[in-house]
């Protein structure tokens, strides 16, 4: 008898078994794996992006972790090496943590004013209402103004979606609109300083502050339609009167607060879309979590689904008649721009039942 016929044959559960404890292995190899990554890559990040003065000084110290880094979970993999890794790990975590917001920086003339609301019961006064007169994206006449509105002539808010590039990723903003006033138009924005400009990985890692731009549409908005570019999306937003005044509170709240005390930016926690939907889950949004609302170049998709825009006409009719760049362009600086970018647009009422 040869000693493959010798040989006992296991079970068919034992096999299984076998196959279960290899793929739970190879799942913990990878998670581990993934899990070590994915701290380095952040530690590595941290100190790039970091508060420290010097580039090249960010650069070497930056490479100096990320090497003691490999040689200490993929290279020595001994407990000396994990230990002294978690020591310079705390100690970089404690430093980022420390890192603190600042109000006073060389920003970039735009955002250079921080907006504030005076607010006496249902009379608001926004001081460092901004309307500059735009040429160029860089060449612009500066100026501020006080606005005066009454919370109780708010009657809707629209939302408008910004792209440089059309796709998943885009920029949010908002408009109050008022029954006796022009509206006010907010934008939640980095706040980057001179010579800078957004960008994405940046921005997780404390690299800008955040910032409400308070102002005119005709400065707002024709600053992305004319002068960079952009393509531009209107929506009137299907909701009462008393949850835009609400809404329009919370913002009022919120730019205040910032004018007291700085916060940073986050991409994925305290950035534009994201905060448009905490400030509407606090005047009563029902609904969680949507990919879209991450993805904010999908947000009005997400609006349709929800029965929060116009839905009495399919959804790609409504995106069309919605853009309003051409509009914005041909409107120019004119005293009613606000009428003659909504005029173009559906009748804001819901589906038919």
């Amino acid at each position: 008898m040869s000693t493959a016929e010798s040989a006992p044959r296991r079970s068919l559960p034992a096999r299984l078994l076998l196959l279960l404890r290899w793929l739970l292995r190879a799942c913990w190899v990878v998670v581990r794996f993934l899990f070590r990554f994915l701290l380095v890559s952040w530690g590595t990040l941290a100190i790039y992006y970091s508060n420290l003065p010097w580039y090249p000084a960010r650069v070497a110290l930056a490479g100096v972790f990320l090497v003691f880094a490999v040689w200490a979970l993929w290279v020595a993999r001994r407990r000396p090496a994990y230990l002294g890794f978690t020591v310079v790990y705390l100690a970089l975590l404690g430093w980022w943590i420390l890192i603190p917001p600042l109000q006073d920086r060389p920003w970039r003339q735009p955002v250079a004013v921080l907006p504030k609301a005076i607010i006496d019961g249902d009379h608001v006064r926004l001081i460092n209402f901004r309307h500059f007169e735009y040429r160029t994206r860089d060449d612009f006449t500066v100026h501020y103004e006080e606005r005066e509105v009454d919370i109780s002539h708010l009657t809707s808010v629209d939302l408008f979606v910004s792209y440089w590039k059309i796709g998943p990723v885009g920029h949010t903003f908002v408009s109050f609109n008022f029954d006796n006033a022009l509206p006010v138009c907010i934008s939640i924005e980095t706040r980057p300083e001179e010579g800078e400009s957004f960008q994405p990985i940046a921005s997780m890692f404390k690299k800008f502050e955040l910032f409400y731009a308070v102002g005119d549409e005709r400065d707002l908005i024709r600053l992305r339609t004319d002068h960079r570019g952009e393509e531009v999306f209107m929506y009137p937003i299907l909701t009462s009167p008393e949850n835009a005044q609400a809404l329009f509170r919370v913002y009022l709240q919120r730019i205040n607060e910032l004018a007291e005390k700085p916060e940073w930016y986050h991409l994925l926690s305290n950035s534009c879309t994201i905060n448009i939907v905490r400030y509407a889950n606090k005047i009563g949004r029902t609904g969680g979590f949507d990919i879209r609302l991450l993805l904010n170049g999908w947000a009005d998709r997400y609006l349709y689904r929800a029965g929060l825009v116009n839905t009495s006409i399919p959804f790609d009719e409504l995106r069309r008649r919605s853009r309003i760049t051409e509009v914005s362009q041909q409107a120019g600086d004119a005293p009613d721009f606000s009428r003659r970018i909504r005029a173009a647009l559906p009748v804001n009422e819901p589906a038919a039942k």
